[in-house]
């Protein structure tokens, strides 16, 4: 609770927190908002024809349609849907592995972190996105590869962050007297350390919630991420390529096939961003009291 009330007390955290409702409504409530053509196929983007330049916003289309004729709001409130998917998979998945990577090396020790923090140190020598792309590309294109791709190189981060927590932790007093009673090793980590040390592991979690997202866009933007007219911010913009510079004489005549789908990108990761800090604020005991002011 005090959490919660420290992100309502801080303008910032509590416009975060609601635009994080808000992307949160849109996308389960995506079914009413924006029928489904092919109930098998709901992220399938619905077209009005095969016209290759963009139609103005209308009754029909709010946002417009999009090289190709796709739907634009169809694709921005489906790609709510696929921007928490992909987010919450992907970070969760990418947490978890971390954790239990970071968790163990720093609770072990010895030749067993050595080993780890190395492998770590090989995956963090990739750039992050040119390495995702790649794996994507060679796996094939599709959702579940791209994710995959982007837990593959995603999970260092956690790993560092948690073994330095457990490493400062575990030589903590009531951590060396549960040892003394003969504590086993997974009820010291379980009990007593990761209770303590998961607080910044969930804050970082909420920062690479947006960052995420637009890393996602990203591969689908090059091609390599969701199949083509399938909702997803990033494609939207990748339709939108070839008609940003609009027309002679008026350069803003396509502004409805990257203002919508850019906005929705943007407005999600300030949002991860504005809570993350805030809940840092909250509960990093260092910047306690300027909350209280």
């Amino acid at each position: 609770m005090r959490a919660i009330w420290g992100i309502i007390k801080n303008p910032l955290g509590l416009s975060g927190l609601l635009l994080v409702i808000f992307f949160g409504v849109v996308a389960l409530l995506a079914p009413t908002l924006a029928p489904p053509k092919w109930a098998h196929e709901p992220y399938r983007i619905p077209r009005a024809g095969y016209r290759s330049e963009p139609q103005p916003p209308s009754a029909e289309h709010p946002f417009g349609t999009s090289e190709g004729q796709y739907d634009i709001y169809y694709g921005v409130v489906w790609g709510t849907r696929m921007a928490w998917y992909v987010s919450v998979t992907i970070v969760g998945l990418s947490a978890a592995i971390g954790i239990i990577i970071g968790a163990g090396s720093a609770f072990y020790g010895r030749w067993i972190d050595e080993v780890m923090m190395r492998i770590t140190d090989i995956f963090y020598a990739f750039p992050f996105l040119v390495a995702a792309m790649t794996l994507t590309a060679i796996l094939g294109q599709g959702v579940t590869n791209a994710m995959i791709a982007l837990i593959a190189f995603g999970w260092m981060g956690y790993a560092r962050l948690t073994r330095a927590e457990v490493l400062r932790l575990k030589e903590m007093d009531y951590v060396q007297a549960a040892r003394a009673t003969g504590a086993s090793s997974y009820r010291i980590i379980a009990r007593h350390i990761m209770p303590n040390a998961i607080w910044p592991v969930f804050v970082q979690i909420t920062m690479s919630m947006g960052s995420v997202v637009i890393t996602f866009a990203a591969l689908s933007f090059l091609g390599v991420g969701v199949p083509s007219g399938y909702a997803d911010w990033g494609q939207l913009i990748s339709y939108a390529r070839n008609w940003i510079i609009g027309l002679q004489g008026n350069p803003l005549a396509y502004w409805y096939t990257f203002v919508y789908p850019g906005a929705a990108i943007t407005l999600f990761c300030l949002a991860w961003n504005l809570f993350g800090d805030a809940l840092r604020d909250v509960l990093d005991p260092r910047l306690r009291g300027r909350i209280s002011v």
